[in-house]
């Protein structure tokens, strides 16, 4: 009886701390990180011009800091999709932000990067599924990639190699979508 009035309490606070709303939109990444994703970004391949990777990153972190005002984003991820859901906010669901993010990337012409889209949770009832963008070398698979995902954190950029990252297995989108019979979301450029 002790542990579940515990595991109730600890429920409850953490539920609590993701409802709290924050004093205006999450903070633009910083130089340091900014610097730190490039590095990331060009050593996935020699190939890559540290001119893109460095571009690449400077643009995940502003334009996820624009998305972020445009999205009036002030809660936890969970809480901001209920308000898109009902209607009180314009936009946020996760994959909202990986097709803004993965457009404004692709719209760089990038010539030794790659843009992806891949989801998780694509094949349970259990757990919603989630979507990111995924960048990469020009030509390789996006597990070889780097995960760029602002819905996570409530509009603070989150990335990871895509093999290493610690709460998400990702798949590609349109595998995902055709498995589940959802293909015609994919082509429209729409998820479901």
């Amino acid at each position: 009886m002790f542990h579940r009035l515990l595991l109730l309490c600890a429920l409850i606070l953490s539920l609590s701390a993701c409802a709290m709303p924050r004093n205006g939109p999450p903070p633009v990444g910083t130089d340091a990180e900014i610097a730190e994703l490039t590095r990331a970004i060009e050593r996935l391949s020699p190939a890559i011009d540290p001119a893109e990777a460095a571009r690449a990153a400077q643009i995940a972190y502003r334009h996820t800091h624009e998305l972020a005002i445009a999205y009036q984003i002030t809660d936890a991820p969970l809480i901001h999709n209920a308000k898109v859901n009902s209607g009180r906010r314009p936009r946020g669901l996760c994959w909202h932000w990986a097709e803004d993010l993965e457009k404004r990337l692709k719209a760089e012409g990038f010539a030794t990067l790659d843009m992806h889209r891949a989801i998780a949770n694509g094949d349970t009832r259990l757990l919603i599924d989630h979507s990111t963008a995924i960048i990469s070398a020009a030509g390789a698979p996006m597990q070889a990639g780097i995960v760029l995902d602002p819905w996570r954190k409530g509009g603070v950029l989150f990335w990871s190699p895509v093999t290493s990252d610690p709460r998400y297995d990702w798949e590609p989108r349109e595998e995902v979508l055709r498995r589940n019979g959802r293909i015609r979301y994919a082509q429209a450029g729409m998820e479901g």
